[in-house]
């Protein structure tokens, strides 16, 4: 059975891909959508991916570095996409995209990117086992590096910042 859930899952790994229109509520004093909203919208689509992922409730356990690269403006159509890019034993990295685009205009432009970690979680808060993601394409398997190199510079940083808490 764990065999087919695995084979399944894998089959799945699609990115979940939330889309809507900016709204007035999500303004800044610069009259562009918040950050925070941005970080919102990272963390509710990462919570969709890691779930459907590991079948079990997750919770967000580290997002780091996010980059804003450009300003998403007040109604335009906004793009955010969340893919598995490494799990561990209970943990999944997923890696999180969002673009934007005017409603006039075809194209989405990638405005903010991160990787976000989820681990699955039972009713008490103990960690479950997540499904191996395994990646296949050359592509899948740069993006796990990628997700093990950040893993280990994260290593680093909290090593460098034991002292202080």
């Amino acid at each position: 059975m764990d065999t087919f859930i695995q084979i399944f899952k894998r089959m799945e790994n699609k990115p979940v891909t939330f889309q809507f229109i900016s709204e007035p509520s999500d303004v800044n004093y610069g009259g562009n959508v918040h950050g925070g909203s941005v970080m919102k919208w990272i963390d509710q689509a990462g919570y969709a991916c890691a779930t459907t992922w590991s079948g079990n409730y997750s919770v967000t356990v580290y997002v780091g570095g996010i980059r804003f690269y450009e300003p998403i403006k007040i109604g335009e159509v906004v793009k955010v996409e969340a893919q598995v890019i490494y799990t561990g034993s209970s943990s999944m990295h997923i890696s999180i995209n969002v673009s934007s685009r005017n409603l006039k205009q075809p194209k989405f432009d990638k405005k903010t990117h991160c990787i976000i970690v989820f681990v699955a979680v039972d009713e008490n808060g103990k960690k479950l086992p997540v499904p191996k993601w395994i990646p296949e394409t050359e592509e899948e398997k740069q993006q796990e590096q990628y997700a093990i190199r950040l893993m280990q510079l994260r290593t680093q940083i909290e090593d460098e910042m034991k002292p202080f808490l």
